[in-house]
């Protein structure tokens, strides 16, 4: 008995369709990775992924909630991973208070009647952990902690969540497939051609992977697939694959440079655990964390014209 997404055709040829593709380009890897750092950095990449791509797949193609549970633990295990590289996770009221959010705001997203409130959880959140001092009877750092707490809650909880709300729409998953497929497509490209013939870096000081060779093919390469995989998206005009384009090319880059800052403040380049071949959780999700809500409301704006 087939269950969930698997009975989707649609769903089944994206699955087959990115597997397939992955062990073509993990085959042809292989064979070079030999032949200089790029390609082997690039085949110790797709290994990763080539393994844990199924397992995703496998999840995401379950009945409703489990997508939304994965993501909810997926933004959980960012933000643990956030307090970890800015050395705060030792504060276990400020990181404690900001799991219980992200879960309130999983199950915010399950409900229909608590949705109305998701967008209000910033607010609330900043009020509670502002009571985190008087309750501790301690004022030592905690400016500090306030800080670094509201940005790991706004980034990886109710940023990164906007993402499972698709999860929620019909044909949402696909979308959700679409735009993470999109983001990961323009990293890639942009960091390959930085790496082999970029010259003008655009954030010298901030991250070598983004100069403006890189920057212009990925957002090239970047629309023309999201033309080209349209047919995942619920409505196949141009205003929906054009925005999810530009704003994956644009707004995935500009996630990768805001916590390439907070990296570069604090002297760490790689944190917390070691998944995909190739940096920590955070380095797969940045990207993400203004894809996400800006293609959302994108979105229900296109569907309410």
């Amino acid at each position: 008995m087939i269950y969930g997404l698997w009975e989707n055709s649609l769903y089944v040829q994206t699955v087959l369709l990115l597997l397939g593709t992955l062990a073509v380009l993990g085959l042809l890897t292989y064979s070079l990775s030999n032949k200089g750092p790029l390609l082997n950095s690039a085949w110790a990449s797709l290994k990763s992924w080539i393994f844990v791509i199924p397992f995703v797949f496998a999840i995401l193609a379950l009945d409703n909630p489990w997508p939304l549970v994965f993501l909810t633990a997926l933004s959980i295990q960012s933000a643990k991973t956030f307090f970890q590289m800015v050395g705060a996770y030792h504060r276990s009221w400020f990181v404690w208070t900001t799991y219980i959010f992200i879960a309130i705001e999983g199950y915010a997203i399950h409900n229909p009647d608590l949705l109305p409130y998701y967008d209000l959880t910033p607010m609330i959140f900043l009020g509670a952990i502002t009571l985190i001092p008087l309750l501790r009877n301690s004022a030592l750092h905690m400016i500090q902690y306030m800080g670094l707490s509201m940005i790991c809650f706004s980034f990886f909880g109710w940023s990164l969540l906007h993402l499972a709300r698709f999860t929620q729409m019909d044909g949402g998953i696909l979308i959700l497939i679409y735009l993470v497929m999109l983001t990961e497509v323009s990293e890639n490209i942009c960091w390959a051609v930085s790496r082999t013939f970029g010259k003008v870096k655009l954030f010298g000081k901030i991250s070598n992977k983004v100069t403006l060779e890189g920057f212009l093919i990925a957002l090239v390469f970047t629309l023309v697939l999201a033309w080209g995989m349209r047919h995942l998206l619920p409505v196949r005009s141009e205003q929906y694959w054009l925005a999810a384009g530009l704003i994956a090319a644009v707004f995935g880059r500009l996630g990768d440079l805001i916590l390439s800052v907070i990296r570069r403040d604090i002297g760490i380049k790689n944190t917390g655990i070691f998944i995909f071949g190739r940096d920590d959780i955070l380095a797969r999700v940045d990207k993400l964390i203004f894809v996400g809500p800006l293609y959302y409301y994108v979105f229900i704006f296109l569907q309410g014209n």
